[in-house]
């Protein structure tokens, strides 16, 4: 986007999308930082549909795994992570004059969350957990419990980007699909659209 059009679009509509990944491991069968593949085309989706202006993604985020880092894991800090937010937010405020953020995730570690949902602005900033939205509760196949590499995870980068799923080490039982992926994508498009409308 040129500055020109930035302008434009930020100025008709001053509100902004920011998806927040991570770098770490979802499983032996999903890539390193497949929670930012999903949510940048959920980010795009959302801002084809509502308007909104989408910024580039953070790649990092805080990771609290019980058993450690994984081989090309990468991880900030609470106050770091916060900060950057903070400052970047701050900066998009003043410049742009933003009044509206809604910060995606898919990182439910407590750190990660409450790094971003404790951010400091003028206007209003808004945490949206992908995998916490009660619309996913009715689609779900299995029982509630294994989230890193799971069925929701793995359905939907099988449906947004099948190429970069190991198909031969996804675990055996795991209840996954493109199809299933779809209707997990649909449900948190749909649910983030309805509240973005407010």
């Amino acid at each position: 986007m040129t500055p020109a059009r930035a302008e434009e679009v930020l100025t008709a509509v001053p509100r902004l999308l920011l998806p927040a990944g991570t770098l770490t491991v979802r499983g032996p069968h999903l890539p390193l930082g497949c929670d930012t593949v999903i949510l940048e085309r959920l980010a795009d989706d959302l801002s084809i549909r509502t308007g909104i202006a989408c910024a580039p993604a953070l790649d990092f985020g805080v990771s609290s795994a019980p058993e450690g880092p994984g081989p090309g894991t990468a991880s900030l800090t609470r106050k770091t992570l916060h900060r950057a937010v903070n400052e970047l937010i701050a900066v998009w405020e003043d410049v742009a004059a933003i009044r509206d953020t809604l910060i995606l995730t898919a990182h439910a570690a407590d750190q990660h969350l409450e790094a971003l949902s404790t951010i400091r602005t003028l206007g209003r900033v808004r945490v949206a957990d992908i995998f916490a939205l009660e619309e996913l509760g009715p689609l779900r196949q299995s029982p509630p419990g294994r989230w890193h590499g799971g069925e929701v995870d793995t359905s939907l980068v099988m449906y947004i980007a099948p190429d970069l799923v190991d198909q031969a080490r996804i675990p055996p039982g795991l209840s996954a699909s493109p199809e299933l992926g779809e209707r997990f994508y649909s449900a948190i498009l749909n649910a983030l659209s309805s509240r973005l409308g407010n």
